[in-house]
């Protein structure tokens, strides 16, 4: 009997210290960390985030929330669109080649995703949600799984 508790052990072993990997965000330096059970960084790659600082409030207000979330399902983004209200109607490919949904209270469509904007990589412009260049949602994915922690942290004060 002890043989096979320690084969279903070590089988397991993997899925707890994944499970403790979590993302951490931070609207101030516009970094995306991944951080794992031994508190190293596996993973880091610069981001835009919300055009305006602060938490979000309310849809529209182009800010990107902060707290701790959870990733609710991760989508193949590929045939998605978006207007971005600049004249030049729905776009294809608006973000990129994934998105990973988060659970923020209040509002069902902020994520992580790529972009079609790689030039907005490092600055304030998106609409509310973290985006990444597409190689770096691409690379971010294996790391990721639905459920897995997100903590946004704030900005500066205001």
């Amino acid at each position: 009997m002890r043989k096979y508790t320690i084969t279903a052990l070590i089988a397991i072993l993997p899925l707890l210290s994944f499970a403790q990997k979590y993302i951490l965000v931070s609207k101030k330096a516009l970094q995306l960390y991944v951080i794992d059970e031994k508190n190293d960084t596996v993973f880091c790659c610069p981001v835009a985030c919300g055009a305006n600082l602060g938490n979000k409030t309310e849809v529209g207000d182009k800010k990107t929330p902060e707290g701790e979330f959870k990733i609710r399902m991760m989508y193949d983004a590929t045939s998605w669109k978006h207007d971005f209200g600049d004249g030049k109607g729905m776009r294809l490919g608006a973000y990129g080649p994934l998105f990973f949904r988060l659970n923020v209270p209040g509002f069902n469509d902020i994520g992580i995703h790529g972009t079609i904007f790689p030039e907005s990589i490092g600055t304030r412009s998106s609409e509310g949600c973290v985006r990444l260049r597409n190689e770096d949602i691409k690379a971010l994915y294996p790391h990721c799984r639905n459920g897995m922690k997100v903590i946004i942290e704030p900005d500066e004060a205001e």
